[in-house]
C-alpha cells in the first residue's frame, strides 16, 4: 500500500451514471490487475474504494458510477489532487489463465477486466470478452476491448443491444480454459453454476478501511474467514462459500 497525491488529467462521463476518470501520479504500487484504490474526498470520514481499470507508469485510468454523495462528488471534479491509497486488495493471476480465457463483466464489474485483458492480449493469448448490461444506454467499453483484439460478446438483459439474456447465456458458447469475473453478487452466483472450468471471482463490497484494519469486510471461505479488502477481492472459485 502507498500513500501518493494524483493530479486528474480528465473526468468524464461514458454513460449517464459511469464516468471515466485519468489521473497522473506514482503507480509503481500497483503490482497485479484486479486491484482496488482507495481515495480520499473532502468532507466525507470514509475512503471511496474503486477498481483500477488500468494502469501505467505515472498514469491511472478509473472508471466509477455515480452511487452516492462521493462519486457524485468525483464526478464533478476537474483539475486539482486526489489523496490515494494505491495497491490494496489481492488481484488477478493470470498465470492460470491457459491458452483462451474468459472475462466475464457486469455493469460496474466491468472496468478491472481491462488490464488482466490488455496484459494477456500483449502476451499473444486468445482472450475472449463477455459485458453485461441491463440495456444499450448501459454499455460502455465496448470498443476498448475490441481495440485489444479480444473476442467480445456484449449481452443486454432487455435484448436493446447485443446479445439477448444474461453473461451465463453468451457463456455456454465459448469453448475456454479459464474464467475470470467481477459484477453484482448474483451474476457471479450465476457465473459459479454455469462455468465448467475454475476461475477466479472479485467481489463488490463495502469497505470501511480498505486495508484489513477494520475487519468490515469479511467473508466466509472454506480455509475461513477473509477480508474482501485484503485477502480479497479476488477469489478463487474453489475457495468461496455462498451465503444462502
Amino acid at each position: 500500500m502507498k500513500q501518493s497525491f494524483f493530479e486528474i488529467i480528465e473526468n468524464r462521463p461514458l454513460t449517464a451514471s459511469v464516468y471515466k476518470m485519468v489521473l497522473a501520479g506514482d503507480t509503481s504500487a500497483i503490482t497485479a490487475p484486479g486491484q482496488f484504490v482507495n481515495i480520499k474526498l473532502d468532507g466525507l470520514f470514509l475512503r471511496r474504494p474503486i477498481s483500477v481499470c488500468d494502469a501505467e507508469e505515472g498514469k491511472l485510468t478509473l472508471l466509477y458510477k455515480v452511487v452516492g454523495h462521493g462519486t457524485e462528488q468525483m464526478s464533478q471534479m476537474q483539475g486539482g489532487k486526489l489523496d490515494i491509497l494505491t495497491g490494496l486488495g489481492n488481484g488477478y493471476d493470470l498465470s492460470l489463465a491457459g491458452d483462451h480465457p474468459v472475462f466475464i463483466g457486469g455493469g460496474v464489474g466491468v472496468p478491472p477486466m481491462y488490464m488482466p485483458v490488455k496484459m494477456l492480449r500483449a502476451k499473444g493469448k486468445k482472450v475472449s470478452v463477455i459485458l453485461g448490461f441491463n440495456t444499450k444506454d448501459e454499455v460502455f467499453y465496448e470498443e476498448e476491448f475490441r481495440a485489444l483484439g479480444a473476442d467480445v460478446t456484449v449481452t443486454t438483459v432487455d435484448g436493446s443491444y447485443g446479445t439477448k439474456g444474461f453473461v451465463t447465456d453468451a457463456l455456454k458458447d465459448i469453448d475456454y480454459t479459464y474464467f475470470y469475473t467481477c459484477g453484482p453478487e448474483p451474476m457471479l452466483k450465476a457465473v459459479y453454476r454455469a462455468s465448467g472450468t475454475s476461475g477466479q471471482f472479485s467481489f463488490e463490497e463495502r469497505m470501511g478501511c480498505g486495508f484489513g484494519a477494520c475487519m468490515g469486510c469479511s467473508c466466509k471461505t472454506v480455509t475461513g474467514n477473509k477480508r474482501i479488502c485484503k485477502e480479497g477481492p479476488v477469489l478463487t472459485k474453489e475457495d468461496i462459500i455462498w451465503e444462502k
